[in-house]
């Protein structure tokens, strides 16, 4: 595994031989494969390919792949079902932060928080209060979209009803009439949440389905008013049809945690853009939601060894 917060680390230790990656960036593809040899449990992250290559150089002592994340699209999960592997994750306990982060981006992009920082920053600050001075978009009594109502989804709509917006939703299967009025939320088709939404924020499932559900033509459909928030997987939107979008002035702008491929390449055109703020993947970046997520990556390892279920069972 490679260098993660406490207590995960030291849980493990107490109990087996741990072979670590010290560094905390990801370990190299011949580091896992030279490294996955004859062990018994494999602790990854998102970061990390583990495909049929890396389980059949682990052998057939591999009996459980541990993801410290939430999402397990970087495993292959019908080749580890095949070899009788379980794969667990972390389950929702990032929820809330990254609603909070979610939240956060969309302040920052609306009323241009990074931009006016960078201004102060830069002593380019030279007059007081100025009428037009970094003149931005209102939030309070806006229309928030939410593509994906599950915990995540649902927790930033929490935070909307704060602001008195009408939110509207899309999800795969319409909620139950409880969860709707727990969120006060509309569910809509596609079209409406694009047509109408002031804020477009993305929490869906990345699948095969799911890849590249915000494209050209969705973008064209959208207010040209509004934002594009996505926080949950680079792969959910085409990212060179919203550079094309935010070059053509189709939408206002783009907040973005999550890319296509990351680190974002510093040739993106997206880096020189104003009108987008461009996080490093921090949505789950806090201590408590960080150790937590080791706590529970390191005891499900634990639970399958010693032969017992865990409640964060993918397959």
């Amino acid at each position: 595994m490679r260098k993660i917060p406490e207590p995960g680390p030291a849980m493990l230790a107490r109990k087996y031989s741990v072979t670590m990656n010290r560094n905390s960036l990801s370990p190299s593809r011949r580091e896992i494969l030279k490294n996955v040899v004859d062990k018994d449990a494999l602790l990854c992250s998102l970061n990390e390919r583990i495909d049929r290559e890396v389980m059949e150089k682990a052998g057939p002592k591999l009996k459980v792949i541990s993801t410290l994340s939430t999402g397990y699209d970087h495993i292959d999960i019908k080749e580890a079902k095949k070899r009788r592997i379980q794969v667990t994750f972390t389950g929702e306990v990032l929820s809330e932060a990254t609603a909070d982060l979610t939240f956060a981006l969309i302040l920052a992009v609306s009323r241009k928080v990074v931009l006016a920082d960078n201004y102060v920053r830069q002593k380019k600050w030279k007059v007081g209060w100025a009428p037009d001075l970094f003149l931005g978009s209102n939030v309070y009594g806006k229309t928030l979209g939410l593509i994906g109502a599950g915990r995540i989804g649902r927790a930033v709509a929490q935070r909307a009803r704060g602001f008195d917006m009408n939110i509207l939703y899309h999800n795969r299967r319409r909620l139950e009439k409880k969860l709707e009025y727990d969120m006060r939320a509309r569910y809509v088709e596609m079209d409406t949440i694009l047509r109408e939404s002031d804020f477009l924020s993305i929490h869906a499932n990345l699948n095969n389905e799911s890849k590249y559900m915000i494209n050209e033509s969705k973008l064209k459909r959208m207010k040209n008013t509004a934002y594009l928030i996505n926080t949950s997987r680079g792969q959910l939107v085409d990212e060179m049809s919203l550079i094309k979008a935010l070059k053509n002035n189709w939408i206002a702008g783009a907040a973005l945690d999550v890319f296509e491929s990351e680190p974002l390449t510093a040739s993106s055109p997206l880096i020189r853009m104003e009108n987008v703020v461009l996080l490093p993947h921090i949505g789950s970046a806090t201590y408590q939601v960080r150790s937590k997520m080791s706590e529970i990556a390191a005891q499900n390892i634990i639970e399958i060894l010693e032969g017992r279920k865990t409640p964060y069972l993918v397959n």
